[in-house]
């Protein structure tokens, strides 16, 4: 179970994780890198918004 000890916490880890995951990958095979990258900052801009995080916070 690769470090989950309870079978329910896994399942809600995954059943998020799935969710969100395909936010931060692209099909960068099907883009140039200054496309990748101007999509990847407007995916954490926007991620951020959501959580409401700010670069003060990832800091601290």
């Amino acid at each position: 179970m690769k470090g989950f000890r309870c079978v329910g916490r896994t399942q809600r880890f995954l059943a998020v994780f799935s969710a969100i995951s395909p936010h931060f990958r692209p099909r960068r095979h099907l883009m140039t890198a200054p496309d990748y990258r101007t999509e990847m900052q407007h995916r954490f801009t926007t991620w951020n918004q959501i959580n409401g995080a700010t670069a003060m916070s990832a800091t601290a």
